[in-house]
């Protein structure tokens, strides 16, 4: 942070670049933590992903568009399915989260590298339906569902729905009692663990709006409650989430800590069979050479030995199995494999004195496609994507089409110094939490995705258009 009484102008170090940005020696250079496996460069160096130069994409597809590398998205999905099952004792499941990215044909590939699915509304719910995805394998995430999203829950038959108050526990029972079904339900915990991310992301320590407080025993009430109805709900274990966008483990073994001696003190009182234990998860992804995210491997390992390590701890010594985990990679999947194309429309250089200046970049989309900078700050970088270039590396700001001054994509990168109105610029790490977060500021259609694979590119969400815009509009 650079602040100062007058202003943040007057700050030392203003204008410059963050500390974590290093001038490059090649500003056409791609880091490879950043970038889809398949990204390269061809020989006039323009920018490749899926065999699909984005020239090309941009031409057939035009821009803003979401460019989905699913050769990478699957590989991903089978690194952590395989790591995890690897790693546990028994295996343990895989929950990609919907709300990362979500649509039809994702789903399915999702299905088919042998994922479960986390949902938490009735309308991600639809897509996971639309795609035959199985019921047994859908969990039912959320803090305020509704009757009618229990109600189709319980129809379809998913495998867990995930209580987040007693209103809900309330509400569960009843539906299910009207259906004539036993629910599969877990608990949320909120375990007071404070995750090291930006705070609107953080939801494990108490002071937020997700799950029953591990604290003052609100948790254990919960659980009684639900074991009270066998005739209606199923319990059949604990979850907890710390947060999002986590590069260690650290949270996860105090989190594991406390979930397990939860396990085991019910189990112990009441006799319940809680044949699954849920992590969260949430793990990071490079945005930016300042993260360093952890392979699955790692990750998988190093949970596996904190799960090992605490169900001895407690000790019970009656044989009771230790129950089936899960996690949710979050954006880890979905994120890596996703980027963005931009056309620059102006470009400016504005003068803040004392010999500094900036340059803004403004492309074709923004806030609306990706807002994530505007809510919690979020850093991307970004690369030159249509030609090659020598010229020398000149700090830029890349900013968006809409009516805000933190209408901003990128806040700090290097870009050619010869950067032009038509080129093609390409943010990579969006294929998390950027479609699916989409909006329609300043009535601007949202932008299509577009799947590359093979050297082949086909639309798998179209692109908004002003008609789909009006149609909405009664007046």
């Amino acid at each position: 942070m650079r602040a100062h009484e007058a202003g943040a102008l007057h700050a030392e170090g203003y204008g410059g670049p963050p500390i974590w940005l290093p001038y490059p020696r090649d500003v056409m250079e791609l880091l490879p933590q950043l970038w889809p496996e398949t990204v390269c460069r061809d020989a006039v160096g323009r920018l490749v992903i899926g065999g699909v130069d984005v020239v090309s994409l941009a031409s057939e597809f035009g821009t803003a568009a979401y460019v989905l590398d699913e050769t990478d998205f699957r590989a991903r999905a089978r690194a952590f399915r395989d790591a995890f099952a690897d790693s546990f004792t028994g295996g343990a499941d895989v929950y990609y989260a919907g709300k990362a990215f979500l649509c039809t044909e994702v789903a399915r590939w999702v299905a088919e590298e042998g994922l479960n699915l986390d949902v938490c509304t009735g309308g991600e719910l639809a897509v996971a339906i639309r795609a035959g995805f199985p019921g047994k394998r859908i969990a039912l995430h959320g803090n305020n569902k509704s009757s009618s999203e229990i109600r189709r829950a319980l129809e379809y038959g998913v495998g867990r729905i995930v209580l987040d108050s007693f209103d809900e526990i309330v509400r569960v029972d009843t539906i299910a009692r009207e259906l004539g079904v036993v629910a599969p339900v877990m608990i949320r915990v909120t375990v007071g663990v404070e995750a090291h991310t930006h705070e609107f992301i953080a939801t494990g320590h108490e002071d937020q709006k997700f799950g029953f407080s591990l604290a003052d025993g609100v948790a254990r009430e919960a659980a009684d409650r639900v074991v009270a109805h066998p005739d209606t709900m199923s319990l059949k274990g604990f979850h907890s989430h710390i947060g999002s966008q986590i590069f260690d483990t650290t949270g996860f073994e105090l989190a594991a800590r406390r979930l397990v001696q939860l396990h085991a003190d019910v189990v112990h009182a009441t006799g319940a069979d809680l044949p699954e234990i849920d992590l969260g998860g949430g793990y990071g992804i490079a945005y930016t050479s300042q993260h360093t995210p952890l392979a699955p491997g790692q990750l998988a390992e190093q949970l596996a030995g904190i799960v090992e390590r605490e169900f001895k701890a407690i000790g019970t010594g009656d044989g009771t199995a230790t129950p089936r985990v899960s996690i949710e990679p979050g954006r880890a999947i979905a994120g890596p494999s996703g980027v963005t194309l931009y056309e620059v429309g102006t470009i400016k250089d504005v003068g803040l004195g004392e010999g500094f200046s900036r340059r803004y970049v403004s492309v074709d989309g923004g806030m609306s496609d990706n807002i994530r900078p505007a809510l919690y700050e979020a850093d991307y970088s970004v690369t030159l994507g249509s030609r090659s270039s020598d010229a020398a590396p000149r700090l830029a700001r890349v900013v968006g089409r809409h009516c805000e001054s933190g209408d901003i994509v990128v806040l700090d990168e290097y870009l050619p110094d010869d950067l032009a109105i038509g080129d093609l610029l390409v943010v990579p790490g969006t294929g998390a939490y950027c479609r699916s977060m989409s909006n329609q500021y300043n009535h601007t259609p949202r932008p299509p995705v577009i799947a590359v694979r093979d050297g082949q590119a086909r639309v798998l969400v179209r692109r908004e258009t002003i008609d789909d815009l009006l149609a909405l509009d009664v007046g």
